[in-house]
């Protein structure tokens, strides 16, 4: 396995070849990174992006842009860009603000195609009431093919116990998405990887993948974990 990290600027070529960039995490800026990449390119973006509610676990853990939403509409205008034509987006969101993702996405050219909630067996927290799913909208990039057994808009949670990431999503949860929404040994890209969740699903399916992750320490953890030999991977959480 190969990586990719993100050079400086001043050197570093005005387009990064897709074929290099595959099954690799990337690290460094996303919405620079994608820049760099062809347009129309993509057969899939399946993304967990910060939901700008500077999220503080008691762990003391941090999620890097989740203060401020900067890097929103370039993020997602570069998504738009790269993936083709007929293709997909699936992106988490916060539902606090889901009127500033609703806004950013539509602006750039996406259009709303579905909407999924995934059910959890226990309590994330509460405020006036508690927080038993999590949710992500279907967008879509002009008209894609309606599919013959579409999935369900409902789907089971897996508890991960948040070991590499403070917003960590259970692969198990995210694999009937990325067998429903791509094919095998296509292409799926994930600007805000994290631990790599999204490349470990794409991987475990067939699918080739590039991961994005701003933060030196994810990337490290997903890195090691796509790494792993499947007969040392205990769970897929």
């Amino acid at each position: 396995m190969h990586f990719v990290k993100e050079t400086p600027a001043a050197t570093a070529p005005s387009m990064l070849s897709l074929h290099d960039c595959l099954d690799t995490i990337i690290e460094g800026d996303c919405c620079v990174i994608m820049q760099r990449f062809p347009g129309n390119s993509i057969d899939l973006v399946f993304t967990d992006p910060p939901y700008l509610i500077n999220y503080r676990p008691r762990d003391g853990r941090t999620v890097a842009g989740d203060t401020n939403d900067a890097w929103l509409v370039p993020a997602f205008a570069e998504a738009y860009r790269v993936l083709k034509p007929g293709g997909f987006c699936i992106s988490f969101y916060g539902t606090s603000v889901a009127d500033k993702y609703l806004t950013a996405w539509k602006s750039v050219g996406f259009r709303t195609a579905g909407h999924l909630v995934w059910v959890k067996s226990y309590a994330a927290g509460s405020a006036f009431v508690q927080y038993h799913h999590e949710q992500a909208y279907l967008l879509a990039k002009g008209s894609p093919k309606r599919p013959r057994a579409p999935i369900s808009d409902v789907q089971n949670w897996y508890y991960t116990g948040n070991r590499f990431h403070p917003t960590q999503k259970p692969v198990k949860a995210l694999l009937p998405l990325v067998c429903a929404f791509s094919l095998p040994d296509e292409v799926i890209l994930d600007p805000f990887c994290g631990s790599g969740s999204v490349p470990m699903a794409a991987k475990l399916s067939s699918r080739r993948y590039i991961g994005i992750e701003l933060r030196r320490d994810y990337c490290s953890i997903a890195r090691q974990r796509l790494n792993e030999k499947p007969t040392e991977r205990r769970n897929v959480s």
